[in-house]
């Protein structure tokens, strides 16, 4: 499931912020923001795509670059949320 959803950012980021060739040698633990593929509005971007796609909802504090900053942080940050949700589900 993790490397299904590592490849659903992958192809989120490539199609929507990777317009330059060059840039789309991005590594899964560089920095999107340092690197310069996202910026702020980019990050609203990403965080509606992951909220419509996993159904899960980012809250404020939890927009930081150590959820949203790289392909790994943003795959282990929704596997986390994933697995979150369904432990409440289980226990309801």
């Amino acid at each position: 499931m993790d490397q299904n959803i590592q490849n659903q950012i992958v192809h989120f980021i490539t199609s929507n912020f990777l317009f330059d060739d060059s840039k789309n040698n991005i590594g899964i633990e560089d920095s999107l923001l340092e690197t310069g593929v996202i910026d702020s509005t980019g990050v609203l971007e990403l965080v509606a795509f992951i909220e419509e796609t996993y159904g899960i909802k980012v809250e404020d504090e939890e927009i930081v670059p150590e959820n949203l900053d790289s392909i790994n942080n943003i795959t282990a940050y929704i596997v986390s949320k994933l697995s979150q949700s369904s432990a409440a589900q289980a226990t309801n």
